[in-house]
């Protein structure tokens, strides 16, 4: 049996970048405790379960982002704060996942992808790193569909337009790096590093116009060595968008949801190095808390226009169940960094 265990983000820390530096907000006497941060975490796992086992009991071909990728993040990072989660669902969601990519592996070769490419196949593998699998000839196989797609052009792109997840440049670019830069084999690694020389160009000269923009750019950057300087800039820009309500929304023009604040808060802590203890930090979290509903599930509403046949994965919220899910497993990931670290057992 493998135990997963959680792998530490790959990132470059901001030195000093606490709450000294940010200072962005004064701190909140009624930051919530562990205790309620905890149970807000506990009372929305029992729904990302069911939607993870919904999907694949409906779509059982394929990997959804927003139903594997997501949930098994969320999963490792609330058993890494010793919250107990189903050991036998996580193992089966990255089984479903390798088995995907696998089924597609002589396209990847080719260069050829699966359903929602880049983006896809990027958080497929993005999943299997947090569920702790080990690079294989799958995984060096869409790590070369990675080298060979857009290989013309100085970043990745989306296969369609489904606004926040899917839209973005920064987002597609960065899965794609990060795939590389996780499983990568030593005969790839001439070629990454040449596409990694490709791509930092446009990511350090190209501004970001919302949240997810702001949340993947600030990722993307450390994959391809920008300075201190950059990130934490990047950073920055990031922080300057929180909302008087402690939330984030996806666009200048629409009031915080989970989903932007989710993002946010965990792109700001693994990589821009804020402190969970920081103001800005636990401003979020009760933004985050407060907005949870009494079921446990976080409501975001839809702005995409459907394409695919309409099912009900178990998560509530009927048409806007999917861009929900993603939400509730960002925000149940922002919510378990909070919490102090627990060592992982083996099951």
């Amino acid at each position: 049996m493998i135990t997963f265990v959680p792998k530490p983000i790959l990132c470059v820390a901001i030195i000093g970048a606490g709450a000294s530096l940010f200072g962005l907000v004064a701190a909140d006497e009624t930051f919530p405790a562990n205790e309620a941060i905890r149970s807000a975490v506990v009372k929305s796992l029992p729904l990302l379960e069911k939607g993870a086992r919904g999907s694949t009991k409906h779509r059982k071909q394929c990997f959804n982002c927003h139903n594997q990728g997501l949930p098994i993040m969320a999963f490792v990072t609330a058993q890494s704060r010793g919250i107990d989660i189903d050991q036998k669902l996580l193992q089966q969601q990255v089984q479903f996942t390798a088995d995907f990519l696998t089924r597609n592996k002589d396209r990847y070769r080719e260069g050829d992808g699966q359903g929602g490419q880049v983006d896809t196949a990027g958080y497929a593998l993005w999943a299997l790193d947090n569920g702790g699998w080990k690079p294989d000839e799958t995984t060096a196989a869409v790590a070369e569909y990675f080298l060979l797609r857009q290989s013309d052009q100085p970043h990745w792109r989306p296969d369609g337009i489904r606004p926040p997840a899917e839209q973005s440049f920064f987002t597609s670019t960065y899965v794609a790096l990060r795939g590389m830069k996780v499983f990568g084999v030593p005969e790839q690694q001439a070629r990454i590093a040449a596409r990694i020389d490709q791509v930092r160009e446009w990511l350090l000269k190209t501004p970001a116009q919302d949240t997810e923009d702001r949340v993947f750019r600030l990722r993307a950057l450390p994959l391809v060595a920008a300075s201190e300087e950059d990130i934490r800039q990047a950073t920055n820009d990031l922080l300057s968008t929180q909302g008087d309500d402690g939330g984030w929304g996806q666009t200048a023009d629409r009031s915080s949801d989970a989903y932007a604040t989710g993002t946010a808060l965990v792109a700001l802590h693994e990589v821009g190095n804020l402190s969970a203890e920081d103001p800005v930090y636990r401003k979020g979290v009760k933004y985050l808390i407060s907005h949870q509903e009494e079921d446990g599930s976080w409501h975001v509403v839809s702005h995409c226009t459907p394409f695919q046949t309409y099912y009900e994965s178990g998560y509530p919220h009927g048409k806007d169940q999917f861009i929900s899910i993603a939400a509730a497993s960002w925000s149940t990931t922002a919510l378990a960094l909070s919490l102090p670290k627990s060592p992982v057992l083996s099951p």
